[in-house]
């Protein structure tokens, strides 16, 4: 099977961790390939996520890597037996940018995840028409079935929420996302109350960083962090004109943490900022 030209993080991220397994033992990809008996140029194929990687290989290179940490073992294992066509965001697939469907994957895999945005509100928790603003206000504009196809992908992905268990969901979120009057002041207080009534589900927290806040707090970039099922494969995913970007090393991990940690610190309370948002809700 010939190598994939466009690997999901998914499957990135499985082969990068069975690199940093590789190199944290101090072997080789030609030990690696001995083992498994295959050469060297898949070795590098699976490690970048284009080659796929069976189970039962997977647990012989972590055990040849002296890995004995049975969680990590089984979560890659997992991602190992998920294919193409399998999740709903594979209905995109040809038709948005992978980056949209990288960040669908995220939210459905995640354990809980913590964001932190200055001037939109979370995707996840958008109104239908909130979200076709945004996309309407993309320059050069995008054609109207590609903002159709991104709105519903967009709403699509809030089912994660909807589920028996979700995932811990806490959006900290600046004034100023408040405050933009985005498709106009009726679209904007839809929003703004819409995102009232998420603060109801058990699993969803807001914070809110008001102007008053005498710290200041680095918001100048949209960040998610996105907690998998073991604390190896967290993610922290940040907006950028040209794409969104995934970190997964140790220190971007732990900085990024920092950040909303602090964040938080700074915020108001979940009760408090209900009422903040309620108040600019009333006057907008």
């Amino acid at each position: 099977m010939p190598p994939r030209d466009n690997p999901t993080a998914r499957q990135a991220r499985l082969g990068a961790e069975l690199r940093k397994l590789r190199e944290r033992a101090g072997k080789t990809a030609r030990d690696a390939a001995g083992l498994i008996s295959t050469d060297q140029a898949r070795i590098s194929h699976i490690e970048a996520g284009r080659s796929g990687v069976g189970e039962e290989r997977i647990r012989r290179l972590a055990s040849f890597y002296g890995c004995d940490d049975s969680a990590l073992i089984d979560a890659l294992c997992a991602i190992s037996r998920e294919h193409r066509g399998q999740f709903w965001w594979d209905e995109y697939r040809g038709i948005l940018a992978p980056g949209f469907l990288n960040i669908a994957e995220l939210e459905h895999h995640a354990h809980h995840m913590r964001c932190l945005q200055s001037v939109t509100l979370p995707g996840i928790l958008q109104t239908p028409a909130y979200a076709r603003a945004l996309f309407d206000g993309v320059l050069p504009k995008l054609p109207a079935d590609e903002v159709d196809a991104r709105v519903e992908h967009r709403l699509r992905r809030q089912a994660v929420l909807d589920r028996e268990s979700p995932p811990e969901f806490e959006a900290i979120v600046h004034e100023a996302s408040l405050r933009m009057r985005v498709g106009g002041r009726a679209v904007a207080r839809e929003q703004l109350e819409h995102l009232l009534k998420a603060t109801e589900r058990r699993a969803v927290t807001v914070r809110v960083i008001p102007f008053a806040s005498e710290q200041f707090v680095e918001v100048t970039q949209t960040v998610l962090y996105v907690g998998g099922v073991v604390p190896e494969l967290d993610t922290v995913h940040i907006d950028a004109p040209f794409g969104g970007i995934h970190l997964d090393a140790a220190a971007d991990l732990r900085r990024y943490r920092m950040q909303l940690d602090f964040a938080q610190d700074v915020s108001l309370s979940p009760e408090e900022s209900r009422s903040f948002i309620h108040h600019i809700a009333r006057d907008m």
